[in-house]
This record gives structure tokens, C-alpha cells and sequence, in this order.
């Protein structure tokens, strides 16, 4: 299973066309405003559709719906080749956003449910860890070919990226089933009923009951989008700009991609490094707050020195981001709902993401990025500072009845 699993995460995640994907819509006439409206329309896209497809995971199998966002993410792909327009590019990111939404909780809940049903918990951490550390070093070897690739065929990446999916449906497909998690019997006074006999409403309904009882749940997800904001914002809607203020030529952008991802596989496959030494939501913060500093550093480097920050930037992003899987996952009681509840979360992150990017289009715009630059870092260490103080507090509240007890 984790063998197909790895599979199902490099090539589902192996998108040809990242490092080129600013400059192709470019060259098919597409103003900036236009490219990160489309952004801004993604992540919202996203936001609408996390929660109907967590209730699908849970209700049809987090299995099948792997193998559904696969194939809808092969259709995805092959829009922009048939159709290189805003329209086009639109019904992309679209379809993009529906086929990520089917995957983002449904994966991260199968690989934690099928461990925990074969009494291997502790090897959760690790096998997330490595199968993203494998998909990016995947993209290592591949996205240095693009620029070349583009100018035998100019389509290219996208076709690639189609062909890639298709096999991440593959690994889907020959995915074991695990045995369906029985449903919370109901307490005397009221409880859960069992999550294939509801509807959507009250999926969400019992969902939101189960993060109101884990009362660690909420400050945790709120931890997790600065991660998952600063990643997303840097490697997509940010990397492009940001070279070409350097005045990095766009023959090199994949190169430095991929010097980025090496050091984010590097960073994923070591999530012992500071697990041994801090403890995970302490790992999360630190790590945050360098993410942070390292983009606000980048304002008063050079070209070279862009190049080491975003490195650095990249290696924190993958020490932290299976860390911040687990402790999700781990603030999860056991329950139906746990694709639904990762979906929540999900909501959350490309919620942000979406007001993230209306503000690029803006802050680039009026010609201000190194401001965009200092002002998120700001933004993001202020937002980490409460979420520790919130955090904090729960942690000292827990402790006082254990205390009242001894």
C-alpha cells in the first residue's frame, strides 16, 4: 500500500507545467490581472467544493475517490491544449480545483486510516514524509526538461502532466480496500448517527460537533495556513515574479525549481531532524516563522542570494509539512468524519490562499513586491504569535484538572 501510495503522490502532484505556467498564459495573451484572478477564482472554487467532497470520501470510500480526482485532474490537463484562452485557462484551474478537492483530505485520511487499521501509527509520519519527498524529487528530474520540451512542443507540459495523472489512476485503482470505520454508536441523550445514513448538511453538522469537542483541533488548522499559505503563495503564484524582478532569464526558472525542490525533498525525508528534539507543534512554528524570514530576506538580496532564501525557504516547507499532517490527523478522535474534517481545514488554507492572491495581483500591480514580501512575513509571524498564546492556554487549562486530581 505504500508503495502504490508513493506512486498514486508523485505522479498525481507532478505537474510538468509549474515552473512555465506564468509566462505560457503570458504568451497566450493573459493581462496579470487576469492570471492571478484566475488564482483568486481557484482557491475559491476550492474553498466551495473541500467540504461536498469530504463528504463524498467518507461517504463512497476515500479510495474511490482518489481514483475520481485523478481522473478528473487527466481531463484537467488537457484543456489548455485544446483551448489556450482565459476561458481555457479558467475551465483549467477549475477543473484543477475540483479534482485537488476530491484528493486532499481523501488521501492524507486513507494513509492514516489503512496504518492505523494494520496497528502501524507510528509509521505515519515517515511514509508521508517519503512519498512527498519522492514526488518532489520526480519533479527535480523533470521540471529542468520544460523549457527545452516547450520549444519542441509548445504544449508539452501539459500533455506530460495528463500522461502522469493517468498513471497516478492507475496506482488508485490497485489501491486495497480498507474495512469501512463503523459508526459512533449514539449515546443515551443524542451522539453521531452513523455517517452513511446522513446527508450532507448533517455530515457537516457532525463534523463541526467533533472539532468543537477537540478543543486543539481549530488553533491547529489555523497553525497549519501559514505553512501551507506561504508554500502554496511562493512556489506558484510568487516564483515566477519573483525571479524575473531578479532579472533571472525563464530558461533557468525550471533549474531553480528544481534546486528549490531538492531541498524540500531533502527536508521531507527527515522529519526526525527536530521531532527529537522540540515537540511537533513547536517544530511547526519555528519552522513557519523561517519560512517566513526567508521570503522577507529575498528583498534585499541579489539573484544568487534570492536563489539560497528560496532554497532555505523550501527545505523548512518540507521538514514541516508532514509534522503539520500528523498533528491534524492526530487531533482527529476517532470518528466517520475524518476526510470531511481534513476538508474543513483544507477550506480554511484555500480560503486564505484566495485573499493571498487577490493581494499579489495587486501588491505586483502597483509595482510593490518587496512590500508584499515584508508584509506577509509580518502577517505570519503576528498570526503564529496568538495561535502559541491560544495553544498555550489550552495546554495550561488541561493541565489543571490533572493537577486538582494528584
Amino acid at each position: 500500500m505504500i508503495r502504490l501510495n508513493n506512486g498514486f503522490q508523485l505522479l498525481f502532484n507532478l505537474l510538468w507545467w509549474m515552473p512555465v505556467f506564468y509566462q505560457y498564459q503570458k504568451q497566450a495573451g493573459l493581462s496579470d490581472s487576469q492570471i492571478f484572478g484566475i488564482q483568486s477564482v481557484y482557491y475559491v472554487a476550492f474553498c466551495l467544493l473541500e467540504m461536498p467532497t469530504g463528504f463524498i470520501a467518507d461517504r463512497i470510500g476515500q479510495r474511490r475517490c482518489m481514483q475520481l480526482g485523478a481522473a478528473a485532474m487527466t481531463a484537467a490537463n488537457l484543456i489548455p491544449v485544446a483551448s489556450p484562452s482565459f476561458a481555457g485557462f479558467m475551465a483549467h484551474f477549475l477543473a484543477i480545483a475540483a479534482a485537488r478537492s476530491l484528493v486532499s483530505g481523501a488521501s492524507s485520511a486513507y494513509l492514516y486510516e489503512y496504518l492505523h487499521e494494520h496497528g502501524a501509527d507510528e509509521h505515519y509520519v515517515q511514509a508521508e514524509g517519503t512519498a512527498r519527498a519522492l514526488g518532489l524529487w520526480a519533479k527535480i528530474a523533470c521540471w529542468p526538461l520544460v523549457g527545452v520540451l516547450m520549444q519542441v512542443r509548445h504544449e508539452a507540459p501539459y500533455v506530460l502532466t495528463a500522461l502522469s495523472t493517468l498513471g497516478s489512476l492507475a496506482c488508485a485503482a490497485a489501491l486495497p480496500a480498507i474495512a469501512a470505520l463503523p459508526a459512533i454508536p449514539a449515546p443515551r441523550g443524542g451522539g453521531h448517527p452513523p455517517a452513511e445514513r446522513v446527508g450532507l448538511l448533517d455530515s457537516a453538522r457532525q463534523a463541526a460537533k467533533v472539532l468543537r469537542t477537540s478543543r486543539s483541533l481549530g488553533p491547529l488548522m489555523v497553525q497549519g495556513v501559514a505553512v501551507f499559505t506561504l508554500a502554496r503563495i511562493c512556489q506558484v503564484n510568487l516564483f515566477q515574479p519573483l525571479l524575473l524582478e531578479k532579472h533571472l532569464p525563464v530558461a533557468d526558472h525550471g533549474a531553480v525549481l528544481s534546486a528549490m525542490t531538492v531541498a524540500e525533498a531533502v527536508g521531507s525525508a527527515r522529519t526526525g531532524w527536530l521531532r527529537g528534539r522540540l515537540s511537533d507543534t513547536t517544530v511547526v512554528t519555528v519552522l513557519s516563522v523561517v519560512m517566513a524570514l526567508t521570503l522577507a530576506a529575498t528583498t534585499l538580496s541579489g539573484s544568487w542570494g534570492t536563489i539560497l532564501w528560496l532554497c532555505v525557504f523550501a527545505g523548512a516547507a518540507g521538514l514541516a509539512y508532514p509534522v503539520q499532517r500528523n498533528l491534524i490527523n492526530a487531533a482527529i478522535p476517532p470518528t466517520p468524519y475524518r476526510a470531511t474534517l481534513l476538508s474543513v481545514e483544507s477550506i480554511i488554507d484555500r480560503g486564505v490562499c484566495a485573499l493571498v492572491a487577490l493581494a499579489v495581483g495587486a501588491y505586483l500591480a502597483a509595482d510593490r513586491l518587496d512590500a508584499l514580501l515584508v508584509h506577509a512575513a509580518a502577517g505570519t509571524c503576528l498570526l503564529l504569535l496568538v495561535v502559541g498564546v491560544v495553544l498555550g492556554r489550552l495546554r495550561r487549562d488541561g493541565a489543571r484538572p490533572a493537577a486538582g486530581q494528584s
